[in-house]
This record gives structure tokens, sequence and C-alpha cells, in this order.
């Protein structure tokens, strides 16, 4: 199965998420967005297909969403597309997508929702909160 996530190397989320992804034996393609941006036709393609708005995706806190004016719920859609574009950082993070859908994974154990293998339990995230126990039962987040 090819995932897809797009990436952010220096969210404790986004880590824990692409290591679950690796350890259920997958291979992902890792799009570091911070890096190579975003076009608006990806974002509309991968918030479509997530049942997400670009409110509902936009990142609110260590952003500069509310320096920008966009926590304004009065804010359009178009704006704050216009300003995902220009701030990557702006877009929450992790998205994967695969063929089981696509899904914005906060917190980071969502990702078993997307995936047909999980790894061998138990799998703790990086500060130790188990989310697969030694029975290979997904733990609440």
């Amino acid at each position: 199965m090819d995932i897809v996530i797009h990436h952010n190397p220096a969210c404790g989320t986004s880590r824990n998420t692409l290591q679950l992804i690796k350890d259920a034996g997958y291979e992902p393609t890792v799009v570091e967005y911070i890096d190579t941006g975003w076009t608006r036709p990806q974002l509309l393609a991968l918030f479509a297909a997530a049942s997400l708005t670009p409110r509902q995706a936009l990142r609110t806190t260590k952003s500069p969403a509310k320096e920008l004016g966009l926590l304004d719920p009065s804010v359009p859609d178009e704006v704050l597309l216009d300003h995902m574009m220009e701030h990557p950082v702006l877009v929450n993070r992790p998205i994967v997508a695969c063929k089981n859908g696509v899904k914005l994974c906060r917190p980071s154990g969502a990702v078993l929702d997307l995936l047909d293998n999980w790894p061998q339990g138990p799998w703790a995230k990086e500060d130790g909160t188990v989310l697969i126990d030694a029975n290979g039962n997904r733990v609440p987040e």
C-alpha cells in the first residue's frame, strides 16, 4: 500500500505518526511540506478527501495564525488558503493519504484507522504513552 505523509519533523505528533507507519512495515513517501510548500489544488484535494475545511485544518497554535488575524471565524476559506500557501506551517499536521483514505492524524494514533497492518505491541510514542498494548490492542489516547 502506498502511503504519503505530509510531515513536519519538528512536530512530535508528526514524528510519532511517521514512526507508527514505519514500524507497521510500510515505506511511506515523506513530504516535508514546510520545505516544499503547498499548492492550492493540493490543499483543496487533501482537505476534500479528508472531509476538512481550511478552517478545520488551520494550525492555530505555534503558527502565525493569530498574528495574521486568521483566528477570526469570519475570515473566508479563500483567505486561509492564500495564507496556507504563503506560510505552510499554518496547515495542521500530519496529513496521511493512502488507499484507505486521507486523514489529519492528530492525535498520532489516528493513523491506525488507515493502516491494514499495525506495529507489533506494545508500541509507545516518544513520550512513553502506549498506543498499542502487548496484546496488539489499541489503547485510547
